[in-house]
């Protein structure tokens, strides 16, 4: 199944790169959210081969997903793989400017199953794809309003 979704940014590229390739604030916030983060890997710089093992709970059921980044080009692309007992996906993050202070984000997720029951899962969504998606770009666009309010909070200080 394959998920996308695009929102524009009232920040320039440099910046929203910044905030989405800063790994560590995202592994806070999903700790934050009640997720438990272990880093895999020990590099000291953000690239291809970082990392975590994440656990979470997901319709009462604890989940764990290794989290990988396959892909990292500065102010272009960020690519993940993620790995999960049901199942697996890849999520892609490609960035575009479009002016001085404005950011195009596009997110492609694409979700594999590896069991039976992931496959039953997935095509009970593949029903309500319509539903999914606008979750999804909903999700984006809260991000992406996130990230527009650190912007304007850090050209004021």
């Amino acid at each position: 199944m394959k998920l996308s979704a695009k929102e524009d940014i009232e920040a320039p590229l440099a910046f929203v790169n910044e905030v989405l390739s800063d790994f560590e604030a995202w592994e806070r916030a999903a700790m934050r959210r009640g997720a438990e983060v272990d880093r895999l890997d020990t590099m000291r710089s953000p690239g291809p081969g970082m990392s975590w093992k994440v656990g979470f709970a997901y319709r009462g059921k604890p989940r764990k997903v290794v989290v990988k980044v396959t892909d990292l080009q500065p102010q272009q692309r960020l690519a993940f793989e993620c790995l999960g007992t049901p199942a697996e996906g890849d999520l892609v993050i490609e960035l575009a400017e479009m002016g001085p202070r404005r950011t195009r984000v596009v997110a492609t997720l694409e979700v594999r199953p590896r069991t039976l029951a992931a496959r039953l899962f997935l095509q009970s969504l593949r029903l309500a794809k319509t539903k999914v998606t606008r979750r999804f770009a909903l999700r984006l666009s809260q991000v992406s309003a996130d990230i527009e309010d650190r912007f304007r909070a850090q050209g004021k200080r």
